[in-house]
């Protein structure tokens, strides 16, 4: 019979390690579908409370469904500049992620594994008009892809990653 060490100790073993890679920032795999839909309903949620509130400061209001015959192209033109430099300027930060990307641990990188500059965004901000353009086959990319890119993706030459 083999002599257990320190079997006479009333000291509880060390707790199991449950992830042995090292913390920090390196990328553990890439955001798949389920989860970059989550990411983008936080934003989306947080985006729409901030747009709220600008839209109330400078008085505007949004389009009753209704009556399409009160349309104020200033809230359309304000909806998209919030949310262009929301995902633009998030994006393109030292996180690499917008609030809800970095809630749910993915962070946005280039396809060489980058930091993402402003005007890479930008560009992948506005080629999610491509991937949304046909019954959001450009989303749905996401899922098919071995890398986890949807079209946007793929023109803007970027990757998202897990960071945890």
């Amino acid at each position: 019979m083999a002599s257990v060490p320190n079997s006479g100790s009333a000291a509880p073993p060390p707790p199991p390690v449950w992830d042995a890679t090292p913390p920090g920032s390196t990328p553990v795999g890439y955001g798949g579908f389920w989860i970059r839909v989550v990411a983008y309903i936080i934003d989306v949620i947080l985006v729409g409370i901030v747009l709220g509130v600008v839209m109330g400061v400078f008085g505007l209001r949004q389009v009753n469904p209704d009556d399409f015959s009160d349309i104020d192209p200033r809230v359309n033109l304000l909806t998209i500049l919030v949310f262009w430099l929301y995902f633009a300027l998030l994006e393109s930060s030292e996180r690499g992620a917008t609030v809800g990307k970095m809630a749910m641990g993915l962070r946005v990188v280039t396809g060489e594994g980058k930091r993402l500059t402003f005007l890479n965004a930008t560009g992948r901000f506005f080629a999610r008009i491509l991937s949304g353009a046909i019954f959001c086959i450009g989303y749905i990319m996401v899922a098919f892809t071995d890398r986890k890119r949807g079209l946007h993706d793929m023109i803007a030459n970027t990757v998202v990653v897990k960071t945890r």
